[in-house]
């Protein structure tokens, strides 16, 4: 495997000598672990969502998608930023505030990746079962689309699995930035919905806006997409804030995307979506009734790019951050260089956790203690990266030049106050 390919590296601050060096020109030609993260964190119910803000309120929180792309930049960049700087991954930094950081940490992977499994793997049977209506059981779909991205990623090396991303990412942008220039969005209300509103009824689908698309738990796995990339030290600080701004420059405009088709094609009309996935396939019918069979056929494509998009960044990403976990804080192997985490049997073993033991909740729906259990654990991650990273990039853990500065740590504060808002939120809808 080349420099370029290598899994995450060791942990100490020097780059050794043989690690690539940052070349003078050409760095949009090395963006990629951003784009991975993009099309990993948006998935098909975030399109949903911003549909339905869009559908129930216009233009008036295109502000909200905009500040939420800022945000996500910070957490981020904090992540990679810290494994960078350090040599070491956000899993050493959570092991050094103490062990309780594992326990939930290894608590939060194994529930969330049961239930995400079943989740993802349904999100991309839908727009399957639309295009070939009557062919096969969505449950069919679901587990060969799961199983089939299971294997591509155990048996592909990290630049294969970059490159499959950004085409489907390319395709996501292409057919959802097509559907939005085709509703004619009115350009002066959307300059209007650039100034801070919160219409009555729509503080939550404000503050989810602004921290529900673009990823959670996959915002930890940038760090080690950015070490697979072969950026292992900070020489290559500068060309990856430029890969994840750009990544998130990407998302901010699918949000804005589906945002001004909510508001066009739906809150004119004063047409209701479903809520969840199948909102998408309402979508559909409307885009047949209103520019025909082909333009609904494209949509399903797209909306099958954004799901299995999802599922092969959640399977590589995710996987390598459970082989990490396992290996420092189970085996206790603190030692070991991560070049070949994607080979270990603990990488191996989520892989299959997150493809076929899920399959189970096809059958028997998501039961009742399960939900809140995955609702409760799920709504405490973001404060907790949120939080742990100001910790983390304020202390000597970080080399003194690469530590926060005002901004970051304004942002990432920001960051904390809302998601601690919306955890607030989810526990209390749990309790009702």
């Amino acid at each position: 495997m080349t420099d370029q390919t290598r899994m995450p590296g060791p942990r100490d601050s020097a780059a050794p000598p043989q690690e690539p060096v940052p070349p003078k020109t050409g760095h949009w030609k090395l963006i990629g672990p951003g784009i991975v993260a993009a099309a990993t964190g948006v998935g098909a119910g975030d399109l949903v969502a911003t549909l339905i803000a869009g559908s129930r309120f216009g233009y008036a929180l295109l502000w909200a998608a905009v500040i939420g792309c800022i945000v996500k930049i910070a957490l981020a960049e904090g992540s990679a930023r810290y494994h960078l700087a350090t040599g070491s991954t956000m899993l050493d930094g959570w092991r050094s505030l103490g062990r309780w950081t594992s326990w939930y940490f290894g608590a939060y992977i194994l529930i969330w990746g049961f239930v995400y499994g079943a989740t993802a793997m349904s999100s991309t049977a839908l727009p399957l079962s639309a295009l070939f209506p009557g062919l096969l059981p969505n449950w069919v779909w679901a587990a060969a689309t799961g199983i089939l991205c299971a294997g591509f990623v155990a048996m592909n090396r990290y630049e294969i699995f970059e490159t499959a991303m950004k085409w489907l990412i390319g395709l996501m942008f292409v057919i959802v930035v097509g559907v939005a220039i085709l509703v004619v969005p009115d350009i002066g209300a959307a300059l209007g919905g650039l100034v801070p509103s919160v219409p009555e009824g729509s503080t939550i689908y404000t503050l989810g806006l602004i921290g529900g698309v673009g990823g959670t738990i996959t915002m930890s796995a940038y760090g080690y997409w950015v070490n697979a990339k072969g950026w292992r030290s900070p020489a290559w600080m500068g060309i990856m804030r430029l890969d994840n701004r750009v990544s998130y420059l990407v998302t901010g405009i699918f949000v804005i995307a589906m945002l001004i088709i909510g508001a066009e094609l739906l809150h004119s009309a004063q047409i209701a979506l479903a809520s969840g996935d199948r909102g998408l396939l309402d979508l559909r019918g409307v885009l047949a009734e209103r520019f025909g069979p082909v333009i609904a056929t494209l949509f399903l494509i797209g909306f099958f790019a954004t799901s299995l998009s999802s599922v092969l960044g959640v399977w590589h990403g995710v996987s390598l951050l459970f082989a990490d976990f396992w290996r420092d804080h189970v085996q206790g192997r603190h030692d070991q260089s991560r070049e070949d985490l994607h080979l270990t049997p603990a990488f191996r073993f989520y892989l299959l956790w997150l493809t076929f033991p899920p399959m189970v909740l096809f059958a028997l729906g998501r039961p009742f203690f399960l939900v809140i259990l995955y609702g409760a654990l799920g709504a405490f991650f973001m404060p907790f990266l949120a939080l742990t990273l100001i910790w983390l990039l304020n202390s000597s853990r970080v080399p003194r030049e690469w530590r926060n500065g005002w901004v970051s740590n304004g942002l990432l504060g920001a960051s904390a106050l809302l998601f601690i808002v919306l955890c607030v939120n989810e526990i209390l809808k749990l309790g009702s």
